[in-house]
């Protein structure tokens, strides 16, 4: 669980309900017209803007993937690997069908290894996953992204729809308040919902795709390696080449000057 997303979505939402409190009451910032050109407006746009297969694909992954971290860091994958060809190399491959892991990337290579596949297939297979998950990553990013500019976009279309019918009741003040009320919660919406919600989200799913990618490359790097029966010293030191510097020594081990 990525801790960090739900604390600062939770936090942002606290601190608006708490400036709102603390200047009246709840229910002078909740309209429902400004939802629906808000939320609806959003919506349309977006479906305009990719096709269902993108937003069938997309929406699901990239909500799943900002609130959850990857199993295993780069670090622990060096060590799970160099593990692995420890026990490739004393064992076979035969001695990898009983290898478990919690990373089922790692896992399918593990499979194609203890099975015998040549190395081409076991590249070509692994690239591909990696590639159609990098792909589905990056258009929830995508759909978050332009989610969060159209947002702000119709929370001024809203605005401006209340202003126009405020000013076409200007003879009964009555309505005066409720429209103004309504243009000004459409522009209040869109900027929450862009700047609390969909842009960090957005620029969260980027951030773990660099990450995924790191990752997955790593992985199949190192289940060649294995395939191609390298001793597991030598994993190690390729692999740890995907770290930067300062991680790629175990706490309390000494880093070469």
């Amino acid at each position: 669980m990525d801790i960090m997303t739900g604390a600062g979505l939770a936090g942002g939402l606290a601190v608006i309900v708490a400036m709102v409190l603390m200047g009246g009451d709840l229910h002078m910032f909740i309209s429902e017209h400004a939802m629906i050109i808000i939320f609806g407006g959003s919506a349309a746009a977006t479906m305009i803007r990719f096709p269902l297969s993108v937003l069938m694909h997309g929406l699901p992954l990239g909500m799943k993937f900002a609130f959850t971290m990857s199993r295993l860091s780069a670090h622990d994958l060096v060590d799970e690997l160099a593990r692995i060809a420890e026990i490739a190399r004393k064992q076979g491959p035969v001695g990898l069908e009983k290898v478990e892991t919690d990373e089922p990337f790692l896992a399918k290579g593990i499979r194609y290894v203890a099975d015998g596949y040549d190395l081409d297939f076991i590249r070509d297979n692994l690239e591909r996953d990696r590639d159609n998950f990098l792909l589905h990553l990056n258009e929830g990013s995508k759909i978050y992204r332009a989610v969060g500019d159209c947002a702000p976009a119709f929370g001024m279309i809203g605005t401006l729809i209340g202003m126009v019918q405020m000013f076409s009741n200007m003879s009964d003040p009555s309505k005066l308040g409720p429209f103004m009320a309504t243009a000004l919660l459409a522009t209040l919406y869109g900027a929450l919902v862009a700047n609390l919600i969909c842009l960090p989200i957005a620029d969260k799913l980027h951030t773990k795709l660099i990450d995924e990618e790191t990752n997955r490359t790593l992985i199949i790097d190192g289940i060649l390696m294995i395939r191609d029966s390298k001793s597991p010293t030598l994993v190690r030191e390729m692999l740890l080449a995907y770290l930067p510097e300062k991680h790629r020594h175990a706490e309390g081990e000494p880093v070469p000057a």
